[in-house]
């Protein structure tokens, strides 16, 4: 009498989890309004629908929980030190984010020791799968711990302004990024523009700066992608001395309308 054969239970298909799309919001200068536009660029994904976490990465100098008007308990300080677990210290913000917020003054992470890269490089890891979005706030200038931090994202967002002395920074992070990174393309925002079409022009005038003196590792130069504009508005200072997004206290203002349109082309390239 033969056996019946039973045929194996068909086994569920390996699934890798899905990784969040990692975007590092830099700038050569300071005080060209790259915290404030995280927050906002936050906000309006986030009403696109999207799970986006902002990542504090200006350790030591930290001023994004200024910008939203929190009071943080726990920082990444209480995580790298053991103080607090990770979920801790993943906050909500105004605009429906959630945020991850550094400490400031903490001389310790002015500079990247081998400590600092692998606790931030573990804690980036395990929040990527969590989020749909991860926007890397960095500090300015180009130092080891702000190259580090960029290293960590897909992309990259350079936020420069019209000042002669913001785009000559700007060229300076492009060309370092270009030649350290190997970084074949760069998102280009130009905040304060005081005429339509100024964003564009600059984005245009740096293109041919990068194509003659800059060249990637792999011989070629950086391509430009001109995100948009964000116009100078009496609102975004108003809602800076408020601490209250801009998207919220002023979401028919002219910047407001830019920071969406900004959103609307990342997520369209995305």
């Amino acid at each position: 009498m033969m056996e019946s054969m039973t045929a194996p239970a068909p086994q569920a298909p390996i699934t890798t989890p899905r990784l969040a799309r990692t975007v590092a919001i830099t700038s050569g200068k300071g005080g060209v309004g790259k915290t404030f536009f995280s927050a906002n660029l936050a906000a309006a994904l986030t009403r696109q629908g999207m799970k986006v976490l902002v990542l504090d990465a200006d350790l030591g100098l930290a001023n994004l929980d200024v910008v939203l008007n929190l009071y943080p308990k726990i920082t990444l300080h209480d995580v790298f030190t053991g103080k607090a677990e990770l979920e801790e210290a993943i906050l909500p913000a105004p605009g429906g984010f959630s945020v991850l917020l550094a400490g400031s003054g903490l001389v310790e992470y002015s500079r990247l020791t081998p400590e600092v890269r692998d606790q931030l490089s573990t804690i980036f890891e395990a929040v990527k799968p969590r989020f749909d979005v991860i926007l890397i706030d960095t500090g300015a200038g180009i130092s080891d711990v702000v190259l580090y931090a960029v290293s960590m994202a897909q992309e990259v967002i350079v936020v420069a302004t019209p000042e002669p002395t913001s785009m000559t920074d700007a060229y300076a992070t492009i060309k370092v990024l270009a030649s350290q990174q190997s970084r074949e393309q760069l998102h280009l925002v130009v905040n304060q523009v005081t005429r339509q079409g100024d964003g564009r022009a600059i984005c245009n005038q740096l293109q041919q700066v990068v194509e003659r003196f800059v060249q990637g590792a792999n011989g070629s130069f950086p391509k430009l992608y001109f995100l948009g504009d964000i116009p100078l508005d009496p609102c975004v200072r108003d809602a800076v001395q408020k601490r209250q997004l801009l998207l919220e206290l002023h979401p028919g203002s002219a910047a407001a309308q830019g920071v969406v349109q900004v959103a609307t082309r990342l997520h369209a390239r995305g």
